[in-house]
């Protein structure tokens, strides 16, 4: 019986109840949950941008060497880092079925899958520098990029590690912790970022090698913080997380990947997508690939908030899909995408009216062509923006119900069979250039929101509702 048979199942066998939940309470649960989690998000986004703009102090060529780095790094994380998404909403429909050992074991497995997984994505640092040179890169560039890679290849498996339990301890409403590890990771990471690239206490300067290396040894602090708090503090301890860590649950295992497997690959898809558009800049020209950098830099920003709602989503929607409450289903992905459109226009808006001291942070205050671009792809991207929201959050709903196949399929139409042959089609056959390109992601990315959209308005009226 699928996940949506159960919920029909349900909601036949249950009487109507009053209406005691409106619009108003689930925005209310909504946002207290989104709130630390998008707060959570941003911080992490804080800690990049830290360093990219302490990169961007070495110059264009080391900007263009972190994107191409992050390019390489990403595409491969994001295969386990869906893996480890499907940790909350398997979580959460065990914590609205009142089902703690479930919960306990959905983490359990989480965990080893992201174990499993982040050792051959370890390896890939060494074979960086020949892969860039084969897709057309500059050797320098390539060169630097691979420094900068073995240094932060090492934050993978802590990463995937704290995703997990994040998404525990999300789907137990107590996502609160994550933030507080986040908040104090910032300056440290700040401090040893700057220690470790310029050189500082009688340390020698490392380069981008120091900023990986700065990167990945805050990671794993933050993963040993999150440990701390999930054993010794409530409400954690209770579930006994780590209990019988060595038995193998392999029916659960098996779900895990059958919901995470759709979610790594459109995860891949998307920021594939996002990694071929850097190749495309950097095949333009190097103040090309530095803009986009930086432009980039400021969406993964914005994206920070429809995320945490994304995530509250699928948290609130699994809650419901647990206790068989059908009607609960419809107004938690309705209220979270409207929040999630408000939120990002009203960002948008302020990036738009401040994108030119945007580029000067990245850049320091000088005008070249490369601020100039810069400053144009944040306009560009305005509806960019507000499209990426809406599929976040459409597909955090989606994920809540465990409906993660077709939206795979949505995501190779939406992103490559027309968001990325627009951008070649833009960026190389009119004189838009690097404007092109970005015009091309906003399309994919805005048919990727509208089939969303479509596609849980469809899944839910089929739902008996209470």
């Amino acid at each position: 019986m699928t996940a949506l048979d159960k919920i029909e199942h349900a909601a036949a066998a249950t009487p109507v109840a009053a209406p005691g939940r409106h619009l108003a309470i689930e925005l209310s649960e909504t946002l207290k949950l989104a709130a630390p989690i998008a707060m959570t998000q941003l911080g992490q986004i804080a800690m990049m941008t830290t360093d990219l703009a302490m990169i961007g102090r070495l110059g264009a060529e080391a900007v263009g060497a972190a994107s191409l780095a992050h390019t390489i790094l990403f595409v491969s994380f994001t295969f386990g880092m869906g893996l480890v998404s499907a940790v909350a909403p398997l979580a959460a429909q065990a914590f609205g079925a009142r089902d703690p050992h479930v919960i306990r074991r959905a983490l359990r497995v989480g965990l080893w899958a992201a174990l499993m997984v982040s050792l051959p994505l370890m390896a890939l640092r060494f074979w960086a520098e020949q892969i860039l040179l084969t897709l057309g890169q500059a050797p320098a560039t390539a060169h630097h990029a691979q420094d900068y890679l073995a240094g932060l290849v090492w934050t993978i498996l802590p990463a995937l590690w704290f995703m997990a339990i994040r998404g525990f301890m999300s789907a137990i409403n107590r996502p609160e912790p994550v933030l507080w590890i986040t908040l104090a990771a910032i300056p440290a990471n700040a401090l040893l970022v700057y220690i470790l690239l310029f050189g500082a206490f009688g340390l020698p300067p490392l380069g981008l090698f120091g900023v990986g290396l700065a990167t990945s040894i805050v990671n794993f602090g933050m993963f040993l913080a999150i440990v701390w708090f999930a054993t010794y503090r409530r409400p954690f301890r209770k579930y006994r997380v780590f209990g019988h860590f060595w038995r193998m649950d392999w029916p659960l295992m098996g779900r895990l990947i059958v919901i995470g497997a759709p979610i790594s690959i459109s995860f891949l898809l998307e920021y594939g997508l996002f990694g071929a558009a850097g190749l495309l800049m950097g095949l333009i020209s190097t103040s090309a690939l530095a803009a986009h950098q930086i432009a980039l830099q400021i969406a993964a920003i914005l994206y920070m908030v429809p995320f945490g709602i994304s995530m509250a989503a699928t948290v609130r929607v699994g809650h419901a899909v647990g206790r068989g409450d059908a009607g609960a289903i419809r107004r938690a992905g309705h209220v979270a995408t409207w929040l999630g459109i408000v939120l990002a226009a009203i960002l948008t808006l302020a990036v738009i009216a401040g994108r030119f001291r945007i580029a000067e942070l990245f850049l320091g205050e000088r005008t070249d062509a490369t601020a100039e671009l810069a400053a144009a792809l944040l306009l560009v991207g305005s509806t960019f923006f507000i499209a990426d929201a809406i599929q976040t959050v459409a597909a955090g709903a989606l994920r809540g119900m465990n409906d993660t196949r077709v939206p795979l399929l949505f995501a190779i139409l939406s992103y490559w069979l027309i968001g990325f042959a627009c951008a070649c089609l833009l960026g190389f056959w009119t004189p838009w250039g690097a404007i092109g390109v970005w015009i091309g992601l906003s399309i994919g990315t805005a048919v990727y929101a509208v089939l969303l959209v479509v596609r849980f308005r469809l899944l839910t009226a089929r739902l008996t509702f209470k």
